[in-house]
């Protein structure tokens, strides 16, 4: 199986699904995941799992995110984005770059965010963004987010240049129309990039075109731990790795600093990455995410 991650730099007007089931596809893969999701009109970093990495993509989802993107300021649409229609036009008040900076730093911290109607969390097992296409907008529920760096990179005519670093679920198009109002104006986003995704920060990423073109060799597989080095490593005996395919808790052996509840890689005795583990009390591994002993 072709059990790895692949950075993809998802490009604009193509689902997140649309290219990971392109990618699946090309590498024969089973099974496949992405973490996170990026609007069609988006572009950047999307992780891809095949197969058996499958398995650890809540581990990377829990991480932080990086955006870079333009709100154009004036117009409000549909979406939030430039795919929607304008619903909305207010004018844009003369800003200096401080009286931006004073309105950035409301936003930074902890805070109460509404998902969108356009987007695809579900209700009755039906996509909001399918609701919103039929003009029907129901309660969400806030989520709380934190917006760990919000900077302006360049002040445009009626427009500006942000760069966000935010944790697991923040809209950014939501953001966006928050930043634009609190100016007092309305906006939308006409570009949004992820440039990174913990821990992959700094890592090339593949074109789509890259992407399938290497299938054959699988050369841009990252191995499934490469998303799981800031976890606690435990490399267990023979008998050890018997036990824990078998489900059963195992010691963690001498000198692994763990805490009752954290996840944990487990390795046998070659270096073969087993999957995660849960620590227990008194130094015990349960096993919890395994990865299958024929992937590669």
């Amino acid at each position: 199986m072709p059990t790895g991650i692949i950075l993809l730099d998802k490009p604009k007007g193509l689902s997140s699904n649309g290219a990971l089931q392109r990618v699946r596809k090309a590498f024969g893969a089973r099974s496949a995941g992405h973490v996170g999701t990026l609007d069609p009109m988006a572009t950047g970093m999307l992780p891809l799992c095949l197969d058996e990495a499958t398995k650890i993509i809540a581990e990377i989802e829990s991480g932080a995110k990086c955006y870079e993107f333009t709100l154009a300021l004036g117009r409000r649409t549909t979406t939030g984005d430039a795919d929607g229609e304008v619903v909305e036009e207010q004018p844009v008040p003369a800003l200096t770059p401080s009286a931006v900076e004073a309105v950035l730093m409301r936003f930074r911290g902890t805070q109460s965010q509404v998902p969108p109607m356009y987007s695809a969390l579900k209700r009755d097992g039906r996509p909001l963004y399918e609701l919103a296409r039929q003009g029907i907008e129901v309660e969400r529920a806030a989520r709380r987010v934190e917006i760990r760096r919000l900077e302006l990179a360049q002040q445009l005519p009626d427009a500006l240049d942000l760069v966000c670093e935010s944790s697991k679920g923040t809209y950014v198009r939501v953001l966006g129309e928050d930043i634009a109002r609190a100016l007092g104006t309305c906006g939308h986003l006409t570009r949004l990039r992820r440039a990174w995704v913990e821990p992959f920060r700094g890592m090339p990423m593949y074109s789509l075109e890259a992407a399938l073109q290497s299938a054959e060799s699988r050369q841009d597989l990252l191995p499934p731990d490469a998303a799981l080095q800031a976890l606690p490593k435990a490399t267990l005996t023979a008998d050890d790795v018997v036990q824990l395919r078998h489900g059963q808790a195992v010691r963690s052996g001498a000198g692994i600093p763990t805490e009752t509840g954290q996840r944990v890689r487990v390795y046998g005795p070659e270096g073969v990455f087993l999957g995660l583990a849960e620590a227990k009390a008194d130094g015990w591994l349960q096993p919890r995410r395994l990865i299958l002993a024929d992937a590669r």
